[in-house]
């Protein structure tokens, strides 16, 4: 047992390490981002109006949960609309893009994952808010006006500077990866890789259907485990496409804390969910 553990450390401790240059270069330009145009692209998501889902896709698609939080707090004010809400949500991939990004091998897979979410919150917002607009419950409204910059969602002080801001999260993050790591490490030496890519097989086409539950949890733990699990091999394109469009970090979290209508926050909940899900199962069909 011990010689084990000792090998599932060695292993995760040697994976984890190199990704961590990578994943310092990624946060820090978030952190960047993040300090130093936050105002800015909140004006260019509130200015889209009628068709302000398309800038959202956009900026969901920059790895911060930042906007997820900002467009709930909008969408709350009646300042965004439902389909702009969530095309952020469903855009926003949480940790999982800075993970891919320290795995220069798997970039191709980060493009194809990054299009396949960018089509399905283009999609979700034009049929939300154009094709089934009249649909919609007129109610599905609620909260307050608000801002990105209120939501602190790294857990870093406020007056940290881009550089000690890029360090925290980095090694928030790397934490998460190395926990993931050695018990992913220790399950493949006790199981067996054979037994645990049988029982994902199983799962077959609702790998989709599991993976969209767990990107719901409002905790960047879920998107790490989804990449995670992509990046291995053990996941489908489409359980990580609906895993990765229902976690949309702290945007879940901070409209059930701001929007007092639990109503409208589980349908929007539920709706985020049968379109992530639905698209990752289209994606299986399709054979990706």
């Amino acid at each position: 047992m011990q010689e084990l553990l000792l090998h599932a450390s060695k292993h995760a401790a040697e994976d984890s390490v190199r990704m961590l240059p990578f994943l310092f270069a990624a946060y820090w330009f978030i952190e960047y981002i993040e300090h130093r145009h936050s105002a800015g692209l909140e004006r260019v998501l509130a200015g889209g109006g009628r068709f302000g889902f398309v800038p959202a896709a956009a900026l969901g698609l920059v790895p911060q949960c930042g906007f997820s939080a900002m467009a709930a707090n909008l969408y709350g004010s009646k300042v965004i609309t439902l389909g702009t809400l969530l095309a952020v949500f469903i855009a926003t991939s949480d940790e999982a893009i800075p993970i891919l990004i320290a795995m220069p091998d798997k970039w191709d897979s980060m493009f194809l994952l990054i299009g396949w979410k960018l089509i399905v919150a283009l999609a979700a917002g034009v049929c939300i808010d154009v094709l089934f607009k009249r649909f919609i419950p007129a109610s599905v409204r609620g909260g307050y006006a608000g801002s990105m910059n209120e939501v602190d969602c790294h857990d870093h002080e406020e007056q940290d500077s881009i550089l000690v801001a890029a360090v925290k999260h980095t090694l928030h993050i790397f934490l998460y990866i190395l926990i993931f790591n050695f018990v992913m490490g220790l399950a493949v030496e006790w199981i067996g890789e054979d037994a645990i890519s049988a029982l994902l097989a199983q799962a077959g086409m609702f790998q989709p259907v599991a993976a969209g539950l767990l990107g719901l949890v409002p905790n960047c733990a879920a998107s790490v485990l989804i990449t995670q699990l992509y990046a291995a091999g053990s996941l489908s394109l489409g359980g990580a496409v609906a895993g990765l469009s229902t976690s949309a970090g702290v945007g879940l979290a901070v409209l059930f804390r701001t929007n007092r209508s639990a109503k409208q926050n589980v349908f929007i909940t539920a709706l985020l969910y049968m379109i992530g899900t639905v698209a990752g199962l289209f994606i299986q069909l399709l054979g990706f």
